[in-house]
């Protein structure tokens, strides 16, 4: 499978040409940059450590996607919006781990996706999803009698919050309850806030290091506390899980899915 990762200069974007290349049935057909970077030009193997791949990173998306079959982005929500819409024209796979993405980009992802396969997670790794599971099952049989708070860590270099992982999860928690999270979502609290709302679904973020990503889901009953926590070590589990998306997603009619659709779950 020809794939093409989007950003291929930065930390994600190397440790996904070093997955690609190592992952069987898959290929680095191109490499793309913004215009101006540094890294235009360069070898994108050579760049992620490999050495010579024969792909030069280039900021021409269309002419990349056009002789591809999936494209690969953890970038930014504007640009990622422009890949899917260049994605529902080549008719080819988009995976998509970009964060901080508004209602309005969501919509067109939502358009792109009657023309392409688009799977697009807050976290792509399977750990996370299972605990995406295990967090509905466990609001659902609880009710809101137990409160539920999500607390994340990411490092300093960070720019949205609360993270995707920890909306992810929240969103589970909400489907367990049969709510929507929009309307019950607590995302900041400072000064005299008042005793907590019932079924409020509460958000704490932090930002330090370099780590990257713990996420911590506490169910707080009346005398008993249960914490589940998934706490990412290497990048290399996003990505592996994207090429794995990847690769489920050729074929498959055009549409939009999840990791969870990836992984059966």
């Amino acid at each position: 499978m020809r794939l093409v990762v989007v950003g291929a200069a930065g930390r994600m974007g190397q440790m996904l040409v070093r997955t690609i290349a190592a992952t069987e049935g898959a290929v680095l057909s191109a490499a793309l940059e913004r215009p101006g970077s540094a890294a235009l030009g360069r070898d994108a193997g050579e760049l992620a450590g490999l050495g010579p791949l024969g792909v030069t990173i280039a900021d021409d998306p269309l002419t990349a996607l056009l002789k591809a079959d999936g494209v690969i982005d953890f970038t930014t929500p504007a640009t990622t919006v422009e890949i899917a819409a260049l994605a529902a024209q080549a008719r080819i796979v988009h995976v998509v781990g970009t964060t901080g993405m508004t209602d309005d980009d969501l919509a067109k992802l939502d358009a792109a996706a009657r023309h392409a396969v688009i799977v697009r997670s807050g976290n792509m790794s399977l750990g996370v999803n299972l605990l995406a599971g295990l967090v509905e099952k466990v609001a659902k049989t609880l009710g809101v009698d137990w409160d539920v708070e999500i607390l994340e860590m990411h490092h300093r270099m960070k720019v949205d919050a609360p993270s995707g992982t920890a909306l992810l999860l929240g969103e589970a928690a909400a489907k367990g309850r049969e709510v929507a999270l929009a309307e019950h979502s607590v995302r900041s609290r400072d000064g005299h806030t008042g005793a907590r709302k019932a079924g409020d679904i509460g958000f704490a973020t932090l930002r330090g290091g370099t780590v990257v990503g713990d996420h911590t889901v506490i169910f707080a009953g009346a005398g008993e506390r249960i914490e589940l926590t998934h706490r990412a070590e290497d990048r290399g589990i996003f990505a592996r899980g994207a090429v794995r998306a990847a690769l489920w997603g050729r074929g498959r009619k055009p549409g939009l899915y999840s990791m969870a659709d990836v992984l059966g779950l």
